[in-house]
């Protein structure tokens, strides 16, 4: 079993950063491919970021030049910086572990609680 947890959530002004932190424990392999989701009321859960064992990232055409998704394998940890939020980046983040070589069908397997980030106007 591997246990993930999210940090580093807030309220933030619209143009801020926040950097968001998941700290993997248990069974946790750098092997994974570990992924950052968010999911806003009355929206579906979306990918928004990704990055595999060898540091290849995806990312979400809404984020793409404003998120960066990082990983320590050492410290078993995986990072989000999110700069120039917007209102509508306002959503529960989770971090998630799984196996694949494509981010957006990798099977994600281990999910975290999620870390609330609100983007105000």
């Amino acid at each position: 079993q591997v246990q993930l947890a999210e940090s580093g959530g807030g309220l933030v002004q619209a143009g801020g950063s926040l950097r968001l932190s998941c700290a993997a424990s248990g069974r946790a392999r750098s092997s994974y491919t570990m992924g950052w989701f968010r999911q806003a009321p009355g929206k579906e859960r979306e990918l928004v970021a990704a990055i595999s064992s060898v540091g290849n990232t995806f990312y979400a055409d809404s984020v793409k030049g404003r998120f960066t998704i990082s990983r320590d394998n050492v410290k078993n940890t995986v990072y989000q910086q999110m700069d120039v939020l917007k209102p509508e980046d306002t959503a529960i983040y989770y971090c998630a572990a799984g196996i694949g070589v494509v981010p957006t069908t990798t099977r994600y397997i281990y999910w975290g609680q999620g870390t609330q980030v609100t983007v105000s106007s």
